[in-house]
C-alpha cells in the first residue's frame, strides 16, 4: 500500500479509531490500491476514484467511509433487515413447550448463579436426588463464571414411593422470584420433573454477558396435562431398535412431557426378544443373533423410563401380526407356508401367550419386569383366510360350529382372558370394537388409527376409554404429514365434553418400523412429536398456528442443543436435510 492511502487511514483516524477499524481500513485501502495499479496501467491520465479530499474526510464518519468506498468501487452497501431469527426468537412466548395450563410473569430479567447452585427439598429420595443431577447438566450447558441473583430451587413433592401407573398426578407449581430461590410443588415426583423441565428451558444462556438469565420474571406457573396418556409408538420389530437408541429417545420425551412408550416390541417381520419361557421365539425369530433383547435389557428400558417419568406400555399383537412365532414354535401357527393368525385349535398357542405374557407381567397387577397395568394385544388387521384353507383347523372349527369370524372372537376373549388374570387392563386397536362392541370388558381400552374412523365418538358413547392416533394425521411414518397438520388435531371432535374428560386418556404419535432404524429415528419423530405433544398436554383453547410456529421452531433448536436430530420443521419431507446453509431457527 502507498503512502498516499496510508496517510489517508492515519487522517480518517486522526480523533481516535477502534483498532478493527483502522485494520479493515488498511485492508480496505490495500485491495484499492491494487485496483488503482490496474487502473492506472490501463489509463495513466485517469484519476482514482477513490481519492477523498481533506474536507471530506473530516466531514465523513468511519463507517460512512467504508460504504462511499464500497460504493464507489461498484459494491452495494448491505442491507440491514430485522433478522428472520432474532424475530422468531422474539416470538417465542410463552418460552415453554409445551404450552402450560396457567401461568403469569413480569417484564423483569433475573440472573442464575451456576456455581453452588443448590437443590433442596424437606424430604427426597433416590429418585429425586437423581433428577438433581440430570437437571443441573440440562439448567447449565456452558461454564461460566460465577454470579447471578438466583443461586437454588426448592422442591416438595407430597408423596413418595407411588407407582407410575396411568393416571398418575402429574400437576406441578413454579415460582421464578425476582430474589431468593425458585419453588416448586408437586404431588409426585412426576410433576416434579415437568416442573424441573419447564424451568429448563426458562433458563437462557446470554453469549454477550456470560451469565445464566430468566427472562420475563417474576413467573408464576401451575400446569398439569390435558391427558394422562401422552405416547409414542416405538416398532422394535420391523427393525431392530437397540437398547440405547430407545433410552435416547426417552431421554428426549421428557423434554416434551410425552410419558409413555408404546413398545411394539415384535411382529411378523421378527421376533426380537429372548422369552425365558419360550426361548427359540427370540433366537429363531429375531434379525440376527445381536438384534435381540434379554429379560433384563427389557427391565433396564422400563427402570431407565420410570426414573424419568415414563411408563412402558409392552403390545404383544395377536393373533394377527405374529407370523415370526412360527420359526421357534411352529405349532401354534397354522402352517409355514400360511403363518398367521396363529392357530387357535391348539391349546399350545395359548400356553405359549400365556408364558409370553407372564415374562412381562410377573402375573401379578402392577408386578414383572414391565409393571405397567396396560398391556396392548393388538387386534388388528387379522386375515382369517389361513384358518379356512389349514385343513386341521378348518375342521376344528366345523367340529366346534365355528365360522372364521366367530373363530376370531374366541381368540380374541381367550387372549384378553390371559392378560385380566395376570393383572391387566386390555389396550386394541379399534377392530376389537368393530368386532365385539359393547361385549368387550368395561375395562378396555379403544386406540382409534383408521383414518376418518369415528370409533372415538362411538365406544366413549357407551361409556368405554378410548386412545387416539389417526393414521393420516398423527402416524409419524407419514413422511409427508406435516407438524402443522398434527397441531391441528382434536381428540375430543364430537365428543361431549364430560366424555371427554373420563374416558378420552389421550393417544399419541406412532411410528412404524418400515423405514425406520437407530439412524434416522430421532429426525423422523422429532420435531413433529411436539406438536402432538403440545395437543395432548396442553389447554384445549391453545391452538394458534401462527403462534405455534416460533415457539416449535425454538423447541426444535432447543432439541439441537440437547443432542437430539430433530429435523428442520420447514421441511415437505419430515426427517430430510436441511435445504441449504442456515440457522435453526429458519429452517
Amino acid at each position: 500500500i502507498n503512502a498516499e492511502y496510508m496517510g489517508i487511514v492515519e487522517l480518517a483516524c486522526a480523533d481516535g479509531c477502534a483498532v478493527s477499524m483502522k485494520l479493515l481500513l488498511v485492508v480496505l485501502f490495500s485491495l484499492i490500491a491494487l485496483s488503482d495499479a490496474r487502473r492506472h496501467r490501463r489509463a495513466r491520465a485517469a484519476p482514482s476514484p477513490y481519492r477523498f479530499s481533506e474536507e471530506e474526510l473530516q466531514q465523513t464518519s468511519h463507517e460512512d467511509l467504508v460504504d462511499i468506498l464500497l460504493h464507489r468501487n461498484g459494491i452495494p452497501a448491505p442491507e440491514t433487515p430485522e433478522e428472520p431469527a432474532i424475530a422468531a426468537a422474539a416470538d417465542n412466548y410463552p418460552p415453554i413447550w409445551p404450552y402450560p395450563a396457567k401461568f403469569s410473569n413480569g417484564t423483569a430479567s433475573v440472573t442464575v448463579n451456576p456455581t453452588g447452585f443448590k437443590f433442596t427439598a424437606p424430604e427426597s429420595d433416590r429418585d429425586l436426588r437423581a433428577a438433581f443431577e440430570r437437571f443441573e447438566r440440562l439448567f447449565f450447558p456452558h461454564r461460566a463464571a460465577a454470579g447471578g441473583t438466583i443461586s437454588a430451587v426448592q422442591v416438595t413433592v407430597s408423596a413418595f414411593n407411588v407407582q407410575l401407573q396411568l393416571g398418575i398426578d402429574e400437576s406441578y407449581t413454579l415460582d421464578v422470584p425476582m430474589q431468593g430461590p425458585i419453588r416448586i410443588s408437586a404431588g409426585t415426583v412426576y410433576g416434579a420433573y415437568h416442573a424441573l423441565q419447564t424451568l429448563s428451558q426458562l433458563i437462557v444462556f446470554n453469549f454477550d454477558t456470560q451469565l445464566y438469565t430468566i427472562a420475563l420474571a417474576p413467573w408464576h406457573i401451575e400446569d398439569r396435562p390435558r391427558f394422562t396418556h401422552r405416547e409414542v409408538l416405538l416398532d422394535s420389530s420391523r427393525h431392530f431398535e437397540p437398547v440405547q437408541t430407545i433410552m435416547n429417545l426417552i431421554d428426549s420425551l421428557t423434554y416434551a412431557k410425552v410419558n409413555v412408550i408404546h413398545w411394539h416390541i415384535v411382529d411378523s417381520q421378527s421376533f426380537p426378544f429372548d422369552s425365558p419361557s419360550y426361548p427359540l421365539l427370540g433366537k429363531m425369530g429375531s434379525w440376527s443373533a445381536q438384534e435381540r433383547y434379554t429379560i433384563f435389557d427389557v427391565q433396564d428400558v422400563v427402570e431407565y423410563a420410570r426414573e424419568r417419568g415414563v411408563r412402558i406400555m409392552i403390545e404383544i399383537d395377536n393373533p394377527g401380526h405374529a407370523g415370526s412365532w412360527c420359526k421357534g414354535y411352529p405349532d401354534v401357527c397354522p402352517s409355514v407356508q400360511c403363518p398367521e393368525p396363529l392357530n387357535p385349535a391348539t391349546n399350545a398357542t395359548f400356553d405359549l401367550i400365556d408364558g409370553l405374557f407372564r415374562d412381562f407381567t410377573g402375573g401379578a397387577r402392577g408386578g414383572g419386569v414391565v409393571f405397567e397395568n396396560l398391556m396392548h394385544l393388538g387386534g388388528d388387521e387379522v386375515d382369517t383366510s389361513c384358518w379356512s384353507s389349514t385343513p386341521a383347523i378348518a375342521q376344528w372349527m366345523k367340529d366346534n360350529s365355528l365360522t372364521p369370524d366367530l373363530t376370531y372372537e374366541y381368540f380374541v376373549r381367550r387372549s384378553q382372558a390371559i392378560a385380566h388374570a395376570q393383572g391387566r387392563d386390555v389396550v386394541g386397536w379399534e377392530e376389537i370394537w368393530n368386532h365385539f362392541g359393547t361385549q368387550l370388558d368395561k375395562s378396555t381400552i379403544i386406540q382409534q388409527w383408521l383414518g376418518g374412523s369415528t370409533i372415538a365418538q362411538n365406544a366413549t358413547a357407551h361409556g368405554y376409554r378410548v386412545l387416539w392416533s389417526t393414521d393420516g394425521v398423527w402416524y409419524l411414518d407419514g413422511l409427508t404429514t406435516t407438524w402443522a397438520t398434527m397441531y391441528s388435531q382434536e381428540p375430543c371432535t364430537g365428543i361431549p365434553d364430560n366424555l371427554c374428560d373420563m374416558l378420552v386418556l389421550g393417544g399419541g404419535g406412532e411410528m412404524w418400523g418400515e423405514t425406520v432404524d437407530t439412524s434416522d429415528i430421532q429426525n423422523t419423530i422429532w420435531p413433529r412429536l411436539a406438536a402432538i405433544a403440545e395437543r395432548l398436554w396442553s389447554p384445549r383453547d391453545v391452538t394458534d398456528l401462527s403462534a405455534a410456529k416460533p415457539r416449535i421452531a425454538s423447541f426444535r433448536c432447543l432439541l439441537n442443543r440437547r443432542g437430539v436430530m430433530a429435523a428442520p420443521i420447514n421441511n415437505p419431507t419430515a426427517r430430510s436435510a436441511p435445504p441449504g446453509p442456515g440457522g435453526c431457527l429458519v429452517q
